[in-house]
């Protein structure tokens, strides 16, 4: 009997239940596509999502929701902007839920353990986040991930040990809102980082862009209560470091691709997989700005995604903005 569940069969599910089948448990992932737990059962393969992994047998697929409902912990890895319409139609029942999405929902305005809190008001709420690859954690190489707790160091006790593995290291946390955010926003920034790379604008660009995306980041979260040290480890600065740095991020793709002139519609044809930044991104600057918190970097990709400017207008009106103290904010 499986102790422990995945909701979502897509890139990082997968990998994360391939991840805590390593050591032999049982891990019941639930897939919304028919044909894709027949594959996953029948072929130990998820070839539209994650390719280069072959999935353990001690991984099993399902279509239904309800073989979920007596499991005490679900990690949840369906895209963001799905992650209501699937827990509500999950059986609400005191249980841990961990959720691994990145991104803010659309329209609401709401953080992913907002939206849990609404969706299945008797969980018990916990972020996983940080620099992974989700073909890197599939195949077994080392991976440092934080793991916030809403529900303090009790909850933390309980959860580690389950996902824990000797090649994924969960950090303690319990700063939710720390995780989210440092999760969400650096997808947007990566969306960034692979316009400089489609520009040809050279390497000190990108860590400028970084280190002035961190400094966004930082804005934004502190504004929303998150810690300062939440947002400079593994689920902020640390995955922001990864994100923006390898086409092997759907986001940095995605920006290359806009930066070496393509439209959305060429950038996004034939993709499985989804770029929560390009979702994120106008509800993010929204947000922003009805807060007053400064995020020029955010504020351009906006603009490059809705059509509004081309990618060398955007760099262009960046590099142009006033000049003034780093600690002040601001490109």
């Amino acid at each position: 009997m499986a102790k422990i569940g995945v909701i979502g069969a897509g890139a990082w599910g997968t990998a994360l239940a391939q991840a805590l089948a390593s050591d032999g448990s049982s891990v019941l992932l639930w897939a919304r596509e028919p044909e894709l737990v027949a594959e996953i059962n029948a072929s130990r393969t998820n070839r539209t999502y994650l390719p280069s992994a072959l999935i353990a047998p001690t991984v099993r697929a399902t279509g239904d929701l309800a073989e979920l409902v007596p499991l005490d912990a679900l990690l949840v890895v369906v895209p963001a902007q799905f992650l209501a319409s699937v827990l509500t139609g999950l059986p609400d029942r005191p249980r841990d839920l961990v959720l691994c999405a990145k991104g803010i929902e659309a329209g609401s305005g709401r953080l992913m353990a907002d939206v849990a809190a609404q969706a299945a008001p008797l969980a018990r709420l916990a972020v996983l986040s940080g620099p992974t690859f989700a073909h890197e954690v599939a195949a077994g190489l080392p991976t440092a991930v934080t793991l916030a707790c809403a529900g303090g160091e009790a909850q933390w006790r309980r959860l580690a040990p389950l996902i824990a593995r000797p090649a994924l290291r969960p950090y303690y946390s319990d700063d939710v809102t720390g995780a989210e955010v440092g999760g969400a926003i650096k997808n947007v920034l990566a969306i960034a980082c692979g316009v400089v790379e489609g520009l040809n604008l050279g390497q000190n660009a990108r860590a400028a862009l970084i280190s002035r995306g961190f400094a966004e980041m930082s804005r934004f979260g502190l504004a929303l209560g998150a810690r300062a040290e939440t947002l400079s480890g593994l689920c902020g600065l640390g995955d922001l470091v990864l994100t923006c740095s390898s086409t092997s991020s759907r986001n940095f793709s995605l920006g290359l691709a806009l930066g070496q002139g393509r439209s959305m519609a060429e950038a996004l044809a034939g993709k499985a997989s989804v770029a929560e930044g390009a979702a994120t991104a106008p509800v993010l600057a929204e947000l922003a700005a009805r807060r007053g918190i400064d995020m020029p970097i955010v504020t351009g990709v906006c603009r490059l995604l809705a059509g509004e400017a081309p990618a060398r207008d955007v760099v262009a009106a960046l590099l142009a903005r006033p000049l003034r103290a780093e600690q002040e904010g601001g490109v």
